[in-house]
């Protein structure tokens, strides 16, 4: 396999997590009376622009069907970081009625509901039915496709060029970088600014985040990789933020490399630095986390045959594809993990990918008493340990395994 960024041959790998059907694709009563498909799950490393990547196994239109269940607008705290980045967006560049907003990948609307709040022209891009239905029925204006530089000429040439594109956890999510990149090149106006949220690499290797790792992540980001990327594709980095979202990301402002205008703040060589001195572009930084997943996936099979030796029943929050990497490189099956408890709709009633866990409502939870939670999307525990605080106080534990595993009495 050839990089998808710079197209060197790959030939070091950075993680190999066995193989797991694609983390989104829940089963139905149907479904499950038939075979999954299951495909390997390895990631490479480029040594030449140091893009962290997937092997290629799964096409983008099997992962991201008219099916596809992940909506954003079940977190009460991923809502709010969406209206925040609303409120400090529309003030830093002085956007108004005259201005336009696009997202990308604008899933059921959590974002661009704030922009319309405001007034503000803008519209969606999203390839997913379901979630853009949703969105639809919100009032937002969606287009339903894959984005890349095709679209995004498609786009301009009918006058939609955006003032500001936002991209919030996507741009790990296509198969074609390049295209990708070089759309919002193409859809931006001479002054308009693109920025990008994506979990950083960084955090990735230091807290033992291998959940995140899976066939819809077909890249793994760090600001070393994106410089030379956006530099190709005709964008330039002139702001970085790190936040706390998903385990720790990067927000990355970014701007045409031809007509941008936007001063280059030193935050982006002081990161850059940072991730330098941490290695992140040499190999032995890329070395070590392969035995710590396998460490944390023998302490979560020990604790789960203990609590089962003594009758204790466990249960999961949270059908996130992060916890179907950890269930299916762990082998777990619903003898040791009775179920998982999870807020969308379009999940409950269904079975985890792989690990063919039954998904239930929280009023399911409400009328049983589990010795302990799961807690698989741990970057959201405190919202989930809050939310649930009254199964708490009947004896219920909490515990999380990521980046390493931890009781919350």
């Amino acid at each position: 396999m050839n990089c998808r960024h710079c197209k060197k041959e790959l030939s070091y790998t950075f993680i190999d997590l066995g193989s797991s059907p694609p983390s989104n694709s829940y089963l139905t009563e149907i479904t499950m009376k038939a075979p999954e498909n299951w495909y390997p799950l390895k990631v490479l490393v480029c040594n030449n622009c140091w893009l962290v990547q997937t092997e290629d196994f799964v096409g983008a239109s099997e992962m991201f069907s008219e099916d596809y269940a992940y909506y954003s607008s079940y977190s009460s705290s991923w809502l709010e970081h969406a209206r925040l980045y609303v409120e400090d967006m529309t003030k830093r560049f002085d956007l108004n009625k005259k201005s336009n907003i696009v997202e990308i990948a604008a899933n059921d609307g959590y974002l661009l509901q704030y922009v319309m709040d405001k007034n503000i022209p803008c519209y969606g891009i999203e390839p997913t039915h379901g979630t853009a239905m949703v969105a639809r029925e919100k009032g937002i204006k969606i287009i339903e496709d894959f984005f890349g530089e095709k679209l995004a000429l498609k786009l301009s040439s009918k006058g939609m060029k955006a003032d500001l594109t936002a991209a919030n956890n996507v741009l790990a999510h296509v198969p074609d970088i390049n295209d990708f990149v070089k759309g919002f090149s193409i859809l931006l106006k001479p002054d308009g600014v693109s920025t990008f949220e994506f979990p950083h690499l960084l955090n990735l290797v230091k807290n033992n985040q291998f959940d995140t790792i899976y066939h819809e992540h077909y890249s793994y980001l760090s600001l070393v990789s994106i410089l030379r990327i956006f530099e190709v594709n005709g964008l330039s980095v002139f702001d970085v933020e790190e936040l706390s979202t998903h385990g720790g990301s990067l927000r990355i402002y970014a701007q045409r490399s031809d007509t941008g205008s936007q001063p280059i703040s030193k935050k982006v060589n002081e990161l850059k630095l940072c991730e330098e001195i941490a290695g992140i572009n040499k190999l032995e930084f890329y070395q070590g986390l392969q035995s710590k997943a396998e460490e944390i996936k023998t302490n979560l099979v020990e604790f789960l045959i203990n609590a089962k030796k003594n009758d204790k029943k466990v249960v999961a929050y949270g059908a996130a594809a992060k916890g179907n990497t950890m269930l299916n490189f762990a082998g777990i099956r619903p003898d040791l993990i009775h179920y998982v408890v999870d807020k969308n709709p379009a999940k409950q009633g269904k079975y985890m990918p792989g690990s063919r866990i039954p998904i239930k409502t929280e009023e399911y939870l409400m009328h049983d008493e589990p010795n302990y939670i799961i807690i698989l999307p741990w970057n959201l525990k405190n919202e989930v340990i809050e939310q649930l605080e009254y199964i708490k106080r009947k004896g219920t534990q909490f515990v999380t395994f990521i980046p390493a595993m931890e009781l919350y009495d």
